[in-house]
């Protein structure tokens, strides 16, 4: 599982149009699922979100506080392309999980977010369909989150 999250004074989404969900100050992150995550990887992913020091504290200190910290917003936002390989000048999306059964692991994503956090802070686009994502990235700031491979954790841990 692949996360792109950024901090953002404000990010909004639309589908042909129309506004479908939109956030003050707080986190942009689109999600990328590939063929092989699992809850595992949601977890470890909602955690990691929900922990990350991206802003600074009362003093100006930077890097001392989450989101979860500051009772700011979260918009997630659902992008298959993440899992791409080039072949050529052409983009290769056959990593990444297909249609229902990551529509149905995504939907868990969102629900163990809004179980750890505030579920009136965590917003979403609109799943599968042609988005127009607009961010005001604050900083900018821009984090790339990848889950653990699962099985090398198991044969880490095991050793």
């Amino acid at each position: 599982m692949r996360a792109v999250i950024q901090r953002v004074k404000a990010a909004q989404v639309t589908v042909m149009g129309d506004l479908v969900s939109s956030i003050g100050p707080g986190l942009c992150v689109l999600v990328g699922l590939k063929t092989n995550d699992t809850k595992a990887d949601v977890e470890y992913m909602v955690r990691k979100i929900l922990a990350l020091r991206l802003f600074e504290d009362e003093a100006g200190k930077r890097w001392q506080k989450s989101a979860k910290d500051l009772e700011l917003e979260i918009l997630c936002v659902s992008q298959f392309t993440l899992y791409n390989r080039l072949k050529g000048n052409k983009p290769d999306f056959s990593a990444a999980m297909k249609g229902d059964e990551a529509q149905e692991l995504y939907k868990h994503f969102l629900d163990r977010l809004k179980l750890s956090y505030d579920s009136s802070k965590i917003k979403d686009g609109k799943f599968g369909a042609y988005m127009q994502v607009h961010i005001q990235n604050d900083g900018p700031v821009t984090i790339d989150l990848e889950s653990p491979d699962q099985k090398v954790e198991k044969e880490h841990v095991d050793k």
